[in-house]
């Protein structure tokens, strides 16, 4: 009986903790609550210091925006050949630290802070006195970039075409978490445009996630999955183990080379 008893409480425990443990890896659970919340208005990403600006400007006469889409020189190989030709490409521009820009022929303009929609109409409206009709501007952010790192497939940094990612977009491109990431523990690392840092912790089991103001990444965010104890402590044996080897490996050589001396 006593066997038994001890069999049958192993056998609890052992499911028990399978439970557990099978808690810990489901992406969003508790979907039901979300379902319900309320809807949110859709993401737009705002303009920073060091974001990196395309600014185009359409009217039906080209000769009468010409003097708004500057263009650089730009070199590339051509095909099979040495030689270089130049290839003219749409003046970037850099934001500033106090959120501005220079304009060709408007000057200095104050568009930190603002959506791209927000910048378009600010530019439009600048534009009204230079051109006969009302043009069609087009703002678009080339050095949007978000990384991922910790325990994933493939850590890097990614550029986002279309200026809009959420958390888990940004595990996906990553190749997703590996088996000792922990899910309810995910670190932001996110900087304002005043340069203020902060460090938020997301859980990812918990479908609220979504809901929450940081599902959305800005420019420039980093997301850090933490290693789980296993990984940590199979680790810390790692090291200690090849610590272990290479002084006795050392130790080793320095008997042989004595007795190899006397």
């Amino acid at each position: 009986m006593k066997i038994k008893s001890f069999f049958l409480l192993g056998v609890i425990t052992l499911i028990l903790a399978s439970c557990s443990s099978y808690k810990q890896v489901p992406y969003l659970q508790n979907a039901a609550i979300v379902n319900t919340a309320e809807p949110q208005p859709l993401y737009d990403a705002k303009i920073m210091p060091k974001d990196l600006l395309t600014i185009t400007v359409n009217t039906t006469d080209p000769e009468a925006a010409a003097p708004f889409n500057l263009t650089v020189q730009s070199s590339i190989n051509a095909a099979r050949t040495t030689t270089l030709t130049q290839q003219p490409t749409l003046q970037q521009y850099l934001v500033n630290n106090e959120g501005n820009i220079d304009f060709p022929v408007l000057g200095t303009l104050h568009i930190g802070g603002l959506t791209k929609s927000e910048a378009e109409d600010l530019i439009r409206e600048k534009l009204k006195p230079y051109l006969r009709e009302t043009p069609i501007v087009t703002v678009r952010m080339t050095n949007y970039k978000i990384s991922v790192l910790g325990e994933v497939s493939r850590p890097g940094t990614f550029t986002v075409s279309n200026e809009k990612v959420n958390v888990l977009e940004a595990l996906a491109m990553a190749g997703d978490m590996t088996i000792w990431g922990m899910r309810n523990n995910v670190k932001l690392v996110r900087e304002d445009a005043t340069g203020k840092r902060e460090i938020v912790y997301l859980d990812l089991n918990d479908a609220d996630i979504v809901t929450s103001p940081y599902y959305y990444l800005q420019q420039n965010d980093i997301i850090y999955v933490t290693p789980n104890e296993t990984k940590s402590k199979n680790s810390d044996i790692g090291q200690s183990t090849s610590l272990w080897f290479s002084a006795t490996s050392i130790l080793i050589s320095a008997i042989t080379l004595l007795v190899n001396i006397f």
